[in-house]
């Protein structure tokens, strides 16, 4: 018996707005993203072209029975998984796990609405297989590398997880910045502004045209320019235009929504996938400039309605990659005659929306025109000019659109050959700057514009190596730094030092201490899989895969040769080698050798003997340090711990350190962490402030003790549990009661009953 025709979605949310507009006759079910993938043992026959074993995911298997059972019932299937690579490779596993037939009609639309769900319909298609075989290639090639390079960095790279093809490329770009800052040396030069008056009293603010390399010519130039005239040379006025920015592509949204509104790459692509769930926007992952022809004539109308036929431009934009999917359009407002920003929405929500609809609106309007003034002041007997530069807005054609309020740079009404006089001067000391960190959208821009990734990758190759802590995301409060000042007031030259705080940075990425060895040991061994062009061609390769119909099986093969002799090159690496241990230098005091390499928790210090019996020592670096610039004198300070704070008849000897999870104090029943005082500061009051906090708060947890025993049930964040009494590393064992006695209450407990299930653990372990 024949139902409903069904239709198959990746997303619940996308299933509900969907079923509104095809009504009774449809059903529509979502597969919740992908429901099939690479079996994670003997997944990949490489001795047979690659052939991959697909097996529905655990998590799955219910809603593949369930689609099942619709598909046999249903009247006609439709696959509408979204219209990209990963999108189609979906469509398929679901053709191939509910053993539909070939000519399954595969639908794709741009946008969620009436008109185009129901278009899509009508203008149905097959699955495209080339789409499907790009995609298997990529994530043969992934899973390839995943299983053979993991392993080798488990083995030789503590504290290292796994290296990804698209990931390590973005780790060595962080890596390289941040190696490029560090050997930043910055050039001096003295930059010179002055304020110039003439027969009226009228100031104008001018800029030298050249920079001096010391104070001392600076002081020369002072001296001359107190006795030289000043005359207006020239005055230049040329008319400027601005035109506006093409709407969005994913690349450029997230850039420009962590500009403006200061999202993350991940918040942004959350927000930007509800909006177009909710039929509000057209599909977020796209690398086209294309807009619709309704769409280009629904700007026209807003524009001459609201602004005027001036403020309008019909703009066709073209995009400058060749892999661009044209077939997509940018992202729009899926009806941009709806001016007012949709109220069902939240907050932030609403701001992403607003950013798109301002962006598509100004893309089809005028360019904005201004008027630049250019004034050049000549210095009798000097070769330098002053310069005088002011900006008058004519139209704001786009501009309007954004609410700038763009304020015009005004110039004093100055006349050729005109004498002026030094009001006041000041040329200060300036130092070049070196690259800045990236930030996440930045990051995106350096990663589209080399070809590393596409639409459908970006957030999650910039978010991934800040999963891994191989990249972390922080403030930097930047340092305090002198400058000279040579200034002229009152017709006298004065010489003053000043100071300024530099390099204060907000949402930059660095590189961790792991970042960099997993970096150097890729470098070395694995050269293609960090190479950029090697990874922008291999996106190339898929792409070619997709458009041209080559065999994906080539593509893969050729990877894997060379991929594969590298795996074998790395056999006898030794882990000592692959932690490439760095000497720092020697221990004036005890004449020991320090040095710094990577173990279990991270990056440590070592100080060995000559004597091979002696032990070493050990000392984890601070998380301020970094493994790249740490001086031989912070490494030995690393060892003045654990300081001893003081002695308690109470809490026995108090001892301040830092450790995995950060700095704390230790006294005698256990640790504290310190959050507000370091441990090189923290004094004994305040570590007794500390503690007694801690018996408190631990005193607060008890719900039974045993007399001479250490089991203890206690209070928990997931209610209560029977506790060992052991600390976190020295054999702790919890049991939650809820899972072992039900709603039995705690406080019946016998210590019997506690000794029984904690020793049960033991046993199976």
């Amino acid at each position: 018996m024949t139902t409903k025709n069904l239709v198959i979605v990746e997303s619940p949310a996308k299933a509900k707005t969907i079923e509104k507009f095809l009504g009774k006759d449809f059903c529509v079910k979502s597969s919740i993203g992908h429901i099939r993938d690479i079996a994670k043992k003997n997944g990949i026959d490489t001795k047979n072209n690659f052939k991959p074993l697909y097996v529905v995911d655990d998590a799955k298997k219910k809603i593949v029975k369930e689609l099942k059972a619709l598909s046999k019932k249903a009247k006609k299937v439709y696959l509408a998984t979204d219209g990209d690579r990963e999108g189609e490779a979906i469509a398929w596993h679901l053709l191939e796990a509910l053993n539909l037939p070939e000519n399954t009609p595969r639908i794709i639309f741009n946008e969620i609405t009436k008109q185009a769900v129901s278009n899509a319909i009508i203008e149905a298609k097959t699955i495209n297989k080339n789409l499907v075989n790009s995609q298997q290639a990529r994530r043969i090639i992934d899973r390839l590398l995943g299983f053979e390079i993991s392993p080798i960095l488990w083995n030789k790279l503590s504290g290292v997880r796994s290296a990804g093809r698209v990931q390590s490329p973005v780790v060595r770009l962080v890596v390289e910045r941040e190696r490029e800052i560090s050997s930043h040396v910055a050039k001096i030069t003295f930059k010179t502004s002055a304020k110039l008056i003439n027969n009226n009293n009228k100031i104008t603010d001018v800029k030298l045209n050249k920079d001096f390399n010391n104070k001392e010519q600076v002081l020369s130039f002072c001296k001359e320019l107190l006795k030289s005239k000043l005359i207006v040379s020239s005055i230049t006025k040329k008319p400027i235009k601005k035109s506006p920015s093409p709407p969005f592509t994913t690349s450029t949204l997230q850039q420009k929504a962590s500009q403006k509104l200061g999202f993350s790459v991940q918040k942004t692509m959350s927000l930007a996938q509800s909006l177009y769930h909710d039929g509000l926007i057209t599909y977020i992952r796209t690398d086209s400039l294309n807009m619709s022809s309704i769409a280009i004539q629904q700007a026209e109308k807003v524009i001459t309605e609201k602004y005027g036929k001036k403020y309008h431009k019909t703009r066709v934009y073209k995009n400058k990659n060749t892999n661009a999917q044209e077939a997509h359009e940018a992202i729009r407002p899926t009806d941009i005659t709806k001016t007012n920003t949709p109220t069902n929405i939240d907050s932030q929500a609403k701001k992403l929306y607003k950013l798109i609809y301002n962006q598509t609106l100004a893309s089809q309007m005028s360019d904005a025109e201004l008027q630049k003034t250019q004034i050049i002041i000549d210095i009798e007997n000097r070769d330098e000019k002053f310069l005088a530069s002011g900006e008058v807005l004519l139209f704001d054609g786009f501009l309007t659109v954004y609410d700038t309020n763009k304020k015009d740079k005004l110039l004093t009404n100055l006349n050729q050959n005109e004498e002026l006089k030094i009001d006041s001067l000041s040329s200060r000391e300036s130092f070049s700057k070196h690259n800045p960190r990236y930030t996440d959208s930045s990051l995106i821009k350096t990663i589209e514009d080399m070809g590393i990734g596409r639409p459908s990758t970006f957030a999650s190759m910039v978010s991934k190596v800040q999963e891994r802590e191989y990249v972390v995301k922080k403030n930097n409060d930047g340092y305090e730094r002198k400058f000279q000042l040579v200034e002229i007031k009152n017709n006298q030259i004065i010489e003053s030092t000043a100071k300024e705080i530099t390099d204060a940075e907000k949402n930059k990425l660095f590189p961790t201490n792991t970042a960099y060895l997993l970096n150097d040991f890729l470098v070395k061994y694995f050269d293609n899989i960090i190479d950029y062009k090697f990874t922008a061609k291999l996106e190339n390769d898929f792409d070619d895969i997709a458009n041209e119909n080559i065999s994906w099986q080539k593509i893969v093969e050729n990877f894997y040769k060379a991929f594969r002799k590298q795996v074998e090159n790395t056999t006898n690496v030794s882990r000592e080698e692959a932690n490439k241990e760095t000497k720092l230098g020697i221990d004036p005091k005890s004449g020991k050798t320090v040095s710094i390499g990577l173990g279990r928790y991270g990056v440590f210090v070592k100080l060995s003997g000559k004597n091979k019996d002696e032990k070493p020592s050990f000392a984890p670096l601070r998380e301020s340090m970094n493994i790249e610039t740490i001086t031989l004198d912070e490494a030995l300070e690393l060892f003045n711990m654990p300081r001893i704070v003081g002695e308690t008849e109470e809490f026995g000897t108090i001892k301040a350190n830092y450790g995995r999870f950060g700095p704390y104090v230790q006294y005698n029943k256990g640790y504290v962490s310190l959050k507000e005082v370091i441990p090189e500061s923290v004094t004994l009051e305040q570590a007794l402030i500390l503690i007694k906090e801690k018996e408190k708060s631990d005193a607060q947890r008890i719900i039974k003790s045993f007399k001479d025993s250490e089991i203890k049930i206690l209070k928990g964040r997931f209610g209560a549990y029977i506790s060992n009494g052991k600390k976190r590393g020295k054999g702790q064992k919890n049991i939650s009661i809820k899972k072992v006695f039900g709603d039995k209450n705690p406080e019946e407990l016998t210590l019997k009953e506690c000794k029984e299930e904690l020793d049960k653990i033991s046993k199976k372990k």
